[in-house]
């Protein structure tokens, strides 16, 4: 199973769940930034399943015919993730153009980055960051280690992040929502397994597990 990288609390706490309500289902994962997992498959990883952040992502695995047809699962909204007090008095957007600001964000292939253009765009920001990290996690882990000031992430990540980090929220006409699909990849060798798993994603209670962590609901 491989998911993005934003998606890893949620997903881990489903396993749990899905021990109990299907134990003959064997969960493993795999999490990084979308376009590593898209890589992947398309180099022909071993992967049942794919959930990627973005639909421009998993658009490429629909059009070279790796995966079936995917559903959008989930939603999230984009915050800025700085240390704890906030210390460097961020309040917005604007702030990360400041040059007293470590600025980090991710790869242009990861759609955590794309969104993060998308919203420093939208706001007028020209913002010039000291790094772009693999996917999300290591965005927020520059962050909470105190390597970076700030970062732009996804809502669900400032959550995870717990009492090492502290959100700023970015203002709906700056804001852009992320859309997660979700796909069976059509050399799975356990389609059974991976269509329940999608069902349990999509339909079930991995909407429970996504909603505790802070996703929006489809639709």
């Amino acid at each position: 199973m491989s998911a993005a990288a934003s998606l890893t609390e949620a997903f881990t706490d489903l396993q749990g769940t899905l021990k109990t309500e299907q134990p003959d289902l064997s969960i493993t994962y795999n999490f990084g930034g979308s376009g590593m997992l898209v890589t992947q498959i398309q180099q022909g990883a071993d992967a049942d399943v794919v959930a990627t952040a973005d639909t421009t992502t998993m658009k490429t695995l629909t059009d070279d015919g790796s995966v079936e047809a995917p559903v959008t699962f989930a939603h999230n909204r984009l915050a800025i993730l700085v240390a704890p007090g906030n210390p460097k008095h961020v309040e917005g957007l604007v702030d990360l153009s400041r040059r007293d600001i470590k600025f980090v964000t991710e790869e242009d292939t990861v759609p955590a980055g794309r969104y993060a253009a998308r919203a420093l765009s939208a706001a007028g920001v020209t913002a010039n960051p000291v790094s772009k990290e693999v996917d999300v996690k290591a965005a927020v882990a520059k962050v909470t280690s105190g390597e970076a000031d700030a970062t732009i992430v996804y809502q669900t990540d400032v959550t995870a992040a717990g009492s090492k980090g502290e959100g700023v929220e970015i203002p709906d006409e700056q804001n852009v929502i992320a859309e997660y699909p979700i796909a069976i990849v059509k050399t799975t060798k356990n389609h059974a397994g991976a269509a329940a798993f999608v069902d349990a994603v999509v339909h079930g209670s991995g909407q429970d597990a996504l909603g505790k962590r802070g996703f929006l609901r489809p639709g």
